[in-house]
């Protein structure tokens, strides 16, 4: 076919789901001419599985994207229809929000505000293929018989490379809820030197909301007070919509157990990863045969639509078995299926072949996120295509790369984990991967993370002063606890109420508040509750980092120890065959990663202290060597 050159820019991003929808708008709402290619404008920023944003761990990528100027967060807030801060009987390190979206209005309002972006250019098309210049992306060929050219290229396919559902028996190509899928551009990846590899994951069944028998089941409420994503949102009002609570039977494990072999995770047909935090309802079975049941949440897919999505069901079982399985949980007995569940299988790359700017090693100027990069979750990569939006402006305007370390963010974790650990399976982020997350929590996302948005321009100024209001307010807040003081006349008969120790001199109210069973509200009932102006945001931070203060201090010198590791850097060009004393896995393993720091190197599965060891004489012997270079 002919082609023609259909276009010139200076960031090109391939796919329009969560991962594109960040890149294309951080590119260009930081001046930059950009093109976003899609194979559908119906699937831009599609909720394609659960009807939800956030969650544990998850909760935090969204602040944190919200932070640093990108869209998730303030589109979660348009559109949520239920909000719910999970994880509040534990400590704040875990606090984590999660909404419940109009998966339709989310796509919708996503859409409009991509299209109201005045450097953004949207195309439906099929990439095809990179079009590169020696080992350098230059644009991309389509379907259509179009060249585009730029400066730089994002790859954020998702799930549609050579994807493939399977329901049983019947497998067919096709991308997700039956939209068309990319056929073509893996194996031009691969000629370019990229190691592809194969993931799955997969999706309940949608039911017809007027088929279920909600008076059997649990009532799930919103929160009473709905916490906004956005740090640009003060509150959030709308009428929130109910979930419910229900449980399969041992029906449902007499069907599976019975149909197993027709499942094609377990008849062969699915030789892929699946995600190990996200199982199949045939996975919870086999794994978990002592149970008799397992509790599933049933939950409304908008406000506009029948379609309710029944989360911890997913299953990749025929269709026939489908209908008996789901008609065995409670409160599903009559259920109508509107769109069955599948298993969806798809290309994406090993993460290990990036460098920690999201930049591919083997093709300069061309960069990588989502699932893609081998993750699972819409938050995930939304995480990477900010960053890779970001860092794919920095390489064309030849600024240093915007990296997030394991000690500023979520989504520092994220990408450390993906380039210097890699992956096996689809990967999610959780609370636990992350070694400081007291010090990383979802409440101060925009003390930590606003001010680098504002220098790298894409926070912008509105967000910018907000930022320093609220860091002005909690500095004042601090100032108030401490000075202010509480005699035991004023404090005593409340501790006493709840039978806890009285004090016997005044303390600050700073001091009392340490104390575990005091919070603001006890403060506000002595008439010490601060300034009625004074936003709840502010003095929640303000309480935690007081009750927390020794625990944060702890983790802050944790820190301090961690950065000095990260600041004695490795040359991203160091042959490790050469360095003497190096284990041959380390120098294999080191060889791959080509880390950037001894902090990095030492986080690399295979190097051990002792190798770590090693490289901290090499540099000293290199710099001394430099020194008496630099002498004569």
């Amino acid at each position: 076919m002919e082609k023609f050159k259909a276009g010139e820019y200076d960031i090109i991003v391939v796919g329009a789901g969560h991962a594109g929808c960040e890149a294309a708008l951080a590119s260009a709402r930081m001046g930059h001419k950009t093109l976003m290619v899609t194979l559908s404008l119906d699937s831009i920023a599609m909720l394609a599985c659960n009807p939800s944003i956030g969650g544990t761990g998850k909760g935090q990528l969204v602040k944190e994207i919200d932070a640093l100027g990108g869209e998730m967060g303030i589109n979660a807030d348009k559109t949520l229809i239920q909000s719910r801060l999970l994880n509040t009987a534990k400590g704040p390190a875990v606090h984590s929000l999660r909404t419940q979206s109009d998966k339709f209005r989310y796509h919708e309002q996503m859409k409009k505000t991509l299209e109201q972006e005045p450097n953004l250019d949207i195309v439906m098309d099929e990439v095809v293929g990179i079009i590169t210049e020696g080992k350098k992306a230059i644009g991309v060929t389509t379907k259509l018989g179009c060249d585009y050219f730029a400066q730089a290229v994002i790859l954020a396919t998702g799930v549609y490379l050579n994807s493939k559902i399977h329901i049983g028996e019947v497998a067919f190509n096709e991308g997700p809820n039956g939209l068309g899928y990319a056929k073509s551009l893996t194996q031009n990846l691969e000629d370019l030197g990229l190691e592809m590899r194969r993931f799955k994951t997969g999706t309940p069944a949608r039911v017809h909301r007027d088929s279920i028998d909600f008076s059997v089941m649990e009532v799930q409420e919103g929160d009473e007070k709905i916490t906004p994503f956005s740090f640009m949102n003060d509150k959030v009002e709308v009428e929130q919509q109910v979930c419910y609570l229900t449980r399969t039977t041992l029906n449902t494990k007499e069907v599976i157990t019975k149909n197993l072999s027709r499942s094609p995770m377990y008849s062969g047909k699915i030789d892929s990863t699946g995600a190990r935090y996200c199982p199949s309802i045939e996975d919870k079975i086999v794994r978990f045969n002592d149970k008799e049941s397992h509790q599933l949440f049933i939950e409304p897919e908008g406000l506009d639509t029948k379609e309710m999505y029944i989360q911890g069901v997913s299953t990749s079982m025929p269709y026939e078995v489908q209908i008996d399985m789901y008609k065995s949980i409670k409160g599903l007995e009559n259920c109508k299926i509107m769109r069955p569940a599948y298993a969806i299988e798809y290309d994406c790359v090993d993460p290990l072949q990036l460098k920690i700017n999201l930049e591919l090693k083997c093709v300069d100027n061309l960069f990588s996120a989502g699932q893609f990069n081998g993750t699972s979750g819409y938050e995930e990569a939304a995480s990477q295509g900010l960053i890779a939006g970001i860092n794919a402006v920095r390489k064309i305007e030849g600024s240093e790369p915007f990296i997030l370390d394991r000690s500023e963010a979520y989504i520092g974790v994220l990408i450390d984990d993906l380039v210097t650990k890699g992956t096996n399976e689809p990967y999610r982020i959780m609370t636990s991967r992350a070694e400081y997350r007291l010090y990383l929590r979802q409440d101060n996302a925009d003390m930590r993370l606003t001010q680098k948005g504002y220098e790298i321009g894409l926070a912008k100024e509105d967000r910018y002063q907000r930022f320093l209001a609220k860091k002005q307010q909690v500095e004042d807040e601090f100032k108030r606890l401490k000075s202010e003081r509480v005699t035991p006349n004023e404090i005593n008969p409340l501790l006493e109420e709840k039978g806890v120790s009285t004090i016997k001199v005044g303390l600050s109210l700073y001091e009392i508040l340490k104390r575990p069973e005091i919070n603001y509200s006890i403060l506000e009932q002595i008439g010490k509750g601060g300034d009625a102006e004074t936003p709840n945001e502010v003095k929640s931070q303000c309480e935690v980092m007081t009750k927390y203060e020794g625990y944060i201090d702890k983790q802050l010198k944790q820190i301090d120890q961690f950065k000095k590791l990260e600041t004695k850097k490795l040359d991203e060009n160091m042959d490790y065959e050469k360095i003497d004393g190096l284990k041959i896995e380390a120098r294999q393993k080191l060889n791959k990663v080509k880390p950037i720091s001894i902090g990095q190197a030492s986080r690399i599965s295979g190097v051990s202290p002792a190798d770590i060891s090693v490289l901290l004489i090499y540099l000293e012997q290199m710099k001394r060597s430099r020194g008496v270079k630099d002498e004569q």
